[in-house]
C-alpha cells in the first residue's frame, strides 16, 4: 500500500452500507425527511476512491469489523437530531454556498486513548477549514452541546484489541495523502438504521444533488 496519494475531487468515493438505492424515509413519500419525532442527520467530507479503498484495507488489516461498512471520511457533524428538515437543509446549503474548495492533507497517527479506543490519521492541511465548517454547521437548527471538543480526524482502528491499536498507530505513522475537497454530504439516519445520502452539496455553488449511495456518518 502506498504511503502517499494525490487525487482529484471528482474521484470522491461513496461506499455502500447496504445494497440498493437511496429511498425516501418511511412515511415520507415526498422524501422531505420530516417526521413528527424529528430526524437524525450527519455531515461528512468523503474521500477519493483510491484513498478510501486503501484506508479501508488498512482498517480491515487491524481487525476492525467496521472496515467493511464505514468508508474513510472526516466527520463535520456527528449524529444530531433536528426537528425541522427544511430549515436544516437550507442551513447546510447556505454554508456550502459560502465555502470555497480547499485541500486536505492527512498525515501521521494519533489516538484518543485512554478516553476512547481509537487510532486515527491526523488532519494537517485543511484542519482549520474543517473546524470552521463544523462551527458553522453545528449551529441554528443543528445547535447542541457536544460531550467533547471537535477534532477533525480519520479513524483507522476503533474498538479493537490494544495490540491492534498499537499496530495501527505504528503502521501508519508515516502515511500521507493530499487531495482537494469541493463538497460535503448531508446524510439522514433512516428508520432501518442506514445512513442515507440526502444531498451532496458542492462548495461555492447553488447546485446540489439529492440521493446517492449509503455511507455512515459516525463520530469516527
Amino acid at each position: 500500500m502506498s504511503s502517499a496519494s494525490k487525487v482529484t475531487a471528482h474521484q470522491s468515493a461513496r461506499a455502500s452500507l447496504r445494497g440498493g438505492t437511496t429511498a425516501p424515509a418511511a412515511g415520507d413519500p415526498q422524501g422531505n425527511g420530516q417526521r413528527g419525532d424529528g430526524i437524525s442527520i450527519g455531515v461528512i467530507l468523503g474521500f477519493p476512491a483510491d484513498i478510501a479503498e486503501e484506508l479501508q484495507r488498512w482498517r480491515a488489516s487491524f481487525g476492525d469489523p467496521m472496515a467493511a461498512v464505514i468508508p474513510a471520511h472526516i466527520t463535520l457533524v456527528t449524529t444530531t437530531m433536528t426537528q425541522d428538515w427544511e430549515a436544516t437543509r437550507s442551513h447546510v446549503r447556505d454554508i456550502a454556498r459560502k465555502q470555497e474548495p480547499f485541500t486536505v492533507t492527512i498525515a501521521g497517527t494519533g489516538s484518543f486513548r485512554p478516553v476512547s479506543p481509537v487510532v486515527f490519521l491526523n488532519v494537517e492541511e485543511g484542519f482549520g477549514d474543517c473546524v470552521g465548517l463544523h462551527r458553522q454547521l453545528q449551529a441554528g437548527p443543528l445547535e447542541r452541546e457536544l460531550p467533547f471538543d471537535y477534532h477533525p480526524h480519520v479513524t483507522v482502528a476503533h474498538d479493537v484489541a490494544p495490540e491492534s491499536l498499537d499496530e495501527a498507530e505504528e503502521a501508519l505513522k508515516n502515511y500521507r495523502a493530499t487531495f482537494p475537497v469541493a463538497s460535503m454530504g448531508l446524510y439522514e439516519h433512516d428508520d432501518n438504521g442506514i445512513w442515507q445520502l440526502r444531498e451532496e452539496l458542492h462548495f461555492g455553488t447553488k447546485q446540489h444533488h439529492d440521493g446517492g449511495p449509503h455511507v455512515p456518518a459516525d463520530a469516527g
